[in-house]
């Protein structure tokens, strides 16, 4: 597991920016219905932006927070539009992302302050 946790720290911005993109895809594609996945639809986007987050809170960079504070606001920003590509806007959905944000960053630092990595 160290292994893998120095493989995100030292690749943080690719696999942030990887995530980043594939939940904004996600976000945006148009759908006719959802689909049926295991789960609620909060619980997915808790996930999503958890591991959103966490490589950036492990590698802690300099603006790390104002990084999470972007997230949020990006979030945010996808609720707003989602109802112009045939999506639903959903704060309570910003809600789910942004408890996984703050979950995602306590996970890191628990890690850290364990000097798993």
């Amino acid at each position: 597991m160290t292994v893998l946790l120095i493989y995100i720290q030292r690749y943080w911005q690719a696999i942030t920016l990887l995530i980043l993109t594939v939940i904004t895809a996600l976000s945006l594609w148009p759908l006719e219905t959802l689909p049926a996945v295991p789960g609620t639809d909060k619980t997915h986007h808790f996930i999503a932006y958890a591991t959103l987050i966490f490589p950036v809170a492990l590698r802690k960079p300099r603006y790390w927070l104002m990084i999470g504070g972007f997230f949020i606001a990006w979030s945010g920003a996808i609720e707003l539009v989602q109802p112009y590509v045939n999506r639903y806007g959903e704060w309570l959905d910003m809600a789910a992302n942004t408890g996984g944000i703050v979950c995602g960053i306590l996970a890191a630092l628990l890690i850290r302050a364990r000097r798993l990595v």
